[in-house]
């Protein structure tokens, strides 16, 4: 009995040994041969490294075809992808079921996986509303892109590279074509009925049918493709869409999971169009492991958060800090003793809670926070005072010249953040001019915020939760950097734009951010599809828009 057990002991050792051998030092099988012009077979040559199989185009020119899964991205699991998106367009829910049919999904392949996933992710969300391939899948994928096959099959100058991929058009072609800027996606469709996706994706083969594929690849050339087209390919994970790359591909490179592992990710500075405006709650990778901490913390984090609010509302700054501090919520000041006694503080803007920050910092209970439209709700529940503001500029502009003019109850200075809504990465949008003509001195502060579990900002779901999901981060972190008083001696509307220009250039020179042109206009434009505008009933009278954040 015991011979027969270490047999079969060492048998099981020696099939381990073989298998580790194989994912560490063995290359994966080149493709079947692929048919000749005359009916023959030709052999493919055999594995290649990623440089011969696509040479630099100075070189060799053409096309190239890269499957995106495993290729163009380093992972070796679509389930985060899918993960976000269950969490951002169907909640909560969807997501912990997503999440307990992992265990099943890995005993299934690839391309099996994905067609489960696409399933429990996309059945029955509208295909209106869904807006996550273009918000909120662009800044995850961009992080898992390879640099070394970036390099080789999608950088510039390369004349042409198409992408294929066995997850839905719809989470990935935003993505490849709006940020990477590849020429064409093959990729199959989510099928949908009466605007409402079914959550079954077309079959490749009927893809490839309704597709022609050399079209594709030739783009524009007259006459379709050809193989002398074709540099090379760079095969990924699973067998879908690997008759594209035996057909039109000489040469295909098949990494390993090794050889995943050495790739390095695509450096920001070289992403081909920069990533300034992105949505969704989720702030980390959503990996099973990442998913499930986040589920235990929720309701921890809840609570929490609303001991963290408590905090802010009853006592005052001098105490409130540093108990926030012992909770978790880290700060860091770099003060300027000659801004903080101003009555005009202008700052970037991180979150809802920036002017919060800047009056705790200043340790100035008399700050108010100037906003356009919020809830009544949280103006009630607001530490600092809060000022409305209109859409009327010279209506505005009177207003906070005599909000700051007063010296009686009510009166004291204002926070605004000219840029008039909230921007994640280390960019500034456009600030409005409107805070240099009141005639005032103006202290600039320069925020930066940082989270590691939920986003406390959202352009497509409901602002109401902003708070909440930002005290519900295990530890949030602000740094608060008063800068040097800023002169508003000038006239006219050019001399108010150049302050403004200045006041951007001097916070993004302190955060080490980039200055941009763009607006909220753009931001919801590009993230909502919208103007970031909302109906607000004025005294029972007609519905007028409003700014849905502040300004």
């Amino acid at each position: 009995m015991s011979k027969a057990f270490a047999k079969s002991l060492s048998q099981l050792n020696k099939a381990l040994i073989r298998r580790l051998n194989a994912l560490v030092v063995t290359r994966a099988q080149p493709a079947p041969a692929r048919p000749s012009p005359d009916g023959g077979r030709v052999a493919t040559p055999p594995q290649l490294d990623l440089v011969d199989a696509l040479p630099p185009s100075s070189a060799a020119g053409g096309v190239a075809v890269c499957k995106v899964e495993g290729g163009l991205l380093r992972s070796s699991s679509a389930f985060p992808y899918f993960m976000l998106v269950a969490l951002e367009g169907g909640g909560f829910v969807r997501a912990l079921l997503l999440l307990l049919l992992y265990p099943a999904l890995r005993l299934l392949g690839h391309d099996r996986a994905v067609r489960a996933m696409a399933v429990v992710t996309f059945l029955g969300l509208r295909k209106d509303a869904f807006r996550a391939g273009g918000a909120a899948l662009p800044k995850l994928l961009l992080e898992d892109v390879s640099a070394e096959v970036f390099d080789a099959a999608v950088a510039p100058p390369r004349r042409r590279c198409v992408c294929v991929s066995a997850m839905p058009r719809a989470m990935v072609q935003p993505f490849l074509v709006q940020y990477l800027g590849v020429d064409a996606v093959v990729a199959p469709e989510m099928r949908e009925f009466r605007g409402y996706y079914l959550g079954v994706m077309e079959d490749e083969s009927e893809l490839l049918r309704a597709l022609d594929v050399g079209k594709v690849i030739a783009g524009d050339k007259a006459g379709g493709g050809s193989d002398d087209d074709v540099v090379g390919g760079v095969a990924g994970l699973g067998s879908s869409f690997a008759q594209v790359f035996q057909k039109h591909c000489k040469e295909v490179y098949v990494p390993t999971e090794s050889a995943r592992r050495r790739w390095h990710a695509l450096p920001r500075r070289r992403y081909p169009k920069p990533l300034i405006f992105h949505d969704g709650r989720i702030a980390f990778r959503p990996t099973p492991a990442a998913t499930l901490a986040m589920f235990m913390w929720v309701p921890m984090g809840a609570a929490l958060a609303v001991v963290r609010s408590a905090t802010f509302l009853v006592l005052p700054f001098s105490l409130s800090v540093p108990l926030l501090a012992a909770l978790g919520m880290h700060s860091r000041l770099i003060a300027n003793p000659s801004s903080a006694s101003k009555n005009l503080f202008a700052c970037n803007h991180r979150s809802l809670l920036d002017p919060l920050y800047v009056a705790a910092a200043a340790r100035r209970a008399d700050l108010a926070a100037a906003t356009y439209s919020i809830s009544r709700l949280s103006e009630v529940l607001s530490p600092i005072p809060t000022f409305r503001l209109t859409r009327d500029r010279a209506a505005d502009r009177a207003a906070m010249h005599a909000k700051l003019q007063s010296r009686g109850p009510g009166g004291g200075g204002l926070v605004v953040c000219p840029e008039g809504t909230t921007c994640r990465e280390p960019y500034l949008l456009r600030f409005s001019p409107l805070f240099a003509e009141l005639g005032h001195d103006v202290a600039p502060v320069a925020l930066h915020s940082s989270v590691g579990m939920f986003h406390g900002t959202t352009a497509g779901g409901w602002k109401g939760l902003d708070p909440l999901f930002l005290l519900m981060n295990p530890v949030p972190a602000y740094i608060v950097q008063f800068l040097d008083t800023l002169k508003c001696g000038g006239d006219g509307p050019e001399a108010a734009r150049a302050v403004a220009n200045e006041l951007q250039r001097r916070i993004a020179e302190a955060l080490g951010y980039t200055c941009t042109g763009l607006t909220r206009k753009d931001k919801y434009l590009m993230l909502a599809g919208n103007e970031g505008l909302v109906d607000v009933n004025h005294g029972g009278g007609a519905k007028k828009k409003s700014p849905t954040c502040a300004t």
